[in-house]
């Protein structure tokens, strides 16, 4: 069965933003399935675009960053 984005729900979203880059927190459900957090990370060419970019690791301040908006994300969950 082939993916289908029509039945791929944001259930919530929340970003923060920091000097280069910026990371969401967010809760996904696909076909009535079972929620799911995702964190994704974008950076900023040289052009002030943001193109999607692995999370990898994180700075202690972008982790503390995150962890509220980890705790909100889960009252979603």
């Amino acid at each position: 069965m082939a993916f289908d984005p029509n039945l791929d729900k944001q259930l919530f979203s929340e970003t923060k933003e920091f000097e280069t880059t910026r990371i969401t927190v967010s809760v996904q459900q696909y076909n009535e399935g079972e929620k799911k957090l995702q964190i994704s990370r974008e950076n900023r060419n040289q052009d002030g675009e943001w193109s999607f970019a692995k999370l990898g690791r994180m700075f202690k301040d972008e982790a503390e960053a995150v962890l509220p908006l980890i705790k909100k994300a889960l009252e979603h969950m």
